[in-house]
C-alpha cells in the first residue's frame, strides 16, 4: 500500500493521468486507433490472398467426341476454373482472350480421339493471358495437373510405379491463406498505427505549445517522455488484443503457441513502434510534415517485412537488408507462435532482434527528445 500511494502521489503518475486525459479528449486520435486497425486487418486479411480462382476459360471442340467432353468436364470440376462456355472457332476464341473477356482458351484439335486410341500424344492448344505473371504461371500448372490426371484416366498401363510420395501438409492441412497474411497483418497494423499516434501525440505539443509548457514543471525529460510512453503502450496493447480477437473470431486462426508469451514479445515491438514514432517527431515540426514522413518510412518497412510477400523470393540485396526491419522479425515471432505448438526458445534470434531494436530507438528517441526540451 506505502509504495501504491507513493507512485499515487508522484510526478510521473500526474503526467501520465494528464496525457491520458488528453488523449481522450481527442476524437480523432482515438479514431485512428480502433478504426482503421480494424479495418486493416479485415480487408488485408479478407482481401489478400495467393490463390487462384475463378480464372474465365473457353474451349473450341472441333473433335466433339466423348474423350473431348471428358476432357472438359474434367476442366470444369472445380473452383479455379469458371467455364464459360464453348467458342465457334480458334479467332474468336483468341480475339476473346486478347480483349480480357477470357484468362484461358483450349482448343480441342479433331484428331483428338483418334491419337488416343491409337496410342499418341493428342496436342492440345492452350491460350494463356500472361499480363497476370503470377495468375498465369498457376493456371498453367492447375491444366497440366488436370491433364495428368485425365492421362492416369484414360491409361490402359498397370504397370506399378517404382517410386510413390504421400504429402502431408503441417501447421496448416487446410493451405488457408489468410493464416499466413493475418499475422503479419497483426504487425502491419502495430506498426502503421503505433508510429502515426506516437508520432502525432509528440507533434501535436509542438502544435499548440504545450511542449515549452512542460520545461515549467518540475519534471525530469525521461520522466515527461515515460508519461508520454506509457499511455500509447496501453492504448497499442488495446490494439493487439482486438486484432487477435478478430484474428480468431474472423478468420479462425489457431493460436497454438502461449498466448501470454506471443502478447509480451508483442509489447516489446510496441516500444520499438513507440521509439520510432517519438523519433519521427523530433525530425519534422507540423502534423502535415509527420503524416508524409511517416508514409514514406513506413513503405520500405513493410515491403521488406515479408508480411505481403515472403522474404525467401527476394533478390539476395534486399534479403539481407531485411533483416534490419524490425517488423520481418516481429512477423517471424507471430506466426510461429499463432500457427506452430513451440516456445519462447525457439524464437531467441528474432526476441534478441527485437531488444537490440528497442534499446537502440528509445535511446535515440530520448536522446532527441532531451535535445529539444533543453
Amino acid at each position: 500500500m506505502k509504495v501504491f500511494s507513493i507512485l499515487i502521489n508522484s510526478k510521473i503518475f500526474a503526467l501520465i493521468i494528464k496525457e491520458i486525459r488528453q488523449i481522450l479528449r481527442n476524437r480523432q486520435l482515438i479514431f485512428l486507433l480502433l478504426f482503421p486497425p480494424t479495418m486493416q486487418l479485415l480487408i488485408f486479411g479478407l482481401a489478400l490472398s495467393p490463390d487462384v480462382k475463378n480464372l474465365p476459360i473457353s474451349v473450341v471442340d472441333y473433335n466433339q467426341t466423348r474423350e473431348s467432353w471428358e476432357f472438359v468436364s474434367a476442366l470444369k470440376e472445380n473452383d479455379i476454373f469458371d467455364f464459360k462456355g464453348y467458342q465457334s472457332d480458334a479467332k474468336t476464341l483468341s480475339r476473346q482472350v486478347r480483349q480480357g473477356n477470357l484468362s484461358i482458351g483450349l482448343i480441342i484439335p479433331e484428331d483428338f480421339q483418334r491419337q488416343i486410341k491409337q496410342d499418341k500424344t493428342a496436342e492440345i492448344q492452350v491460350f494463356i493471358d500472361g499480363v497476370d505473371a503470377n495468375s498465369a504461371g498457376i493456371a498453367q500448372g492447375y491444366i497440366k495437373q488436370i491433364i495428368n490426371n485425365y492421362n492416369q484416366k484414360i491409361s490402359d498401363s498397370h504397370i506399378r510405379p517404382l517410386i510413390s510420395n504421400e504429402v502431408i501438409f503441417l501447421y496448416n492441412q487446410g493451405l488457408t491463406s489468410s493464416w499466413f497474411f493475418v499475422p503479419g497483418v497483426i504487425g502491419l497494423v502495430l506498426t502503421l498505427t503505433g508510429i502515426l499516434i506516437s508520432a502525432l501525440t509528440v507533434i501535436k505539443e509542438k502544435d499548440i505549445g504545450t511542449l515549452e509548457q512542460l520545461l515549467m514543471t518540475p519534471a525530469a525529460a525521461w520522466e515527461i517522455l515515460l508519461a508520454k510512453i506509457i499511455p500509447l503502450f496501453i492504448l497499442l496493447l488495446g490494439d493487439l488484443l482486438l486484432a487477435s480477437a478478430l484474428s480468431k473470431l474472423v478468420f479462425h486462426l489457431p493460436f497454438r503457441g502461449n498466448f501470454l508469451v506471443f502478447v509480451l514479445l508483442s509489447s516489446l515491438y510496441i516500444f520499438v513502434c513507440i521509439g520510432l514514432g517519438i523519433l519521427l517527431a523530433t525530425l519534422v515540426k507540423t502534423q502535415q510534415q509527420i503524416s508524409l514522413l511517416s508514409f514514406f518510412f513506413n513503405i520500405p518497412i513493410i515491403q521488406l517485412s515479408g508480411a505481403i510477400a515472403p522474404t525467401e523470393s527476394m533478390p539476395i540485396f534486399f534479403k539481407t537488408l531485411s533483416f534490419l526491419d524490425p517488423l520481418r522479425h516481429y512477423i517471424e515471432i507471430s506466426r510461429t507462435l499463432i500457427l506452430k505448438d513451440v516456445g519462447i526458445e525457439s524464437l531467441w534470434p528474432q526476441t534478441i532482434a527485437l531488444m537490440i531494436f528497442a534499446i537502440l530507438v528509445l535511446s535515440l528517441s530520448i536522446f532527441r527528445f532531451r535535445r529539444q526540451l533543453f
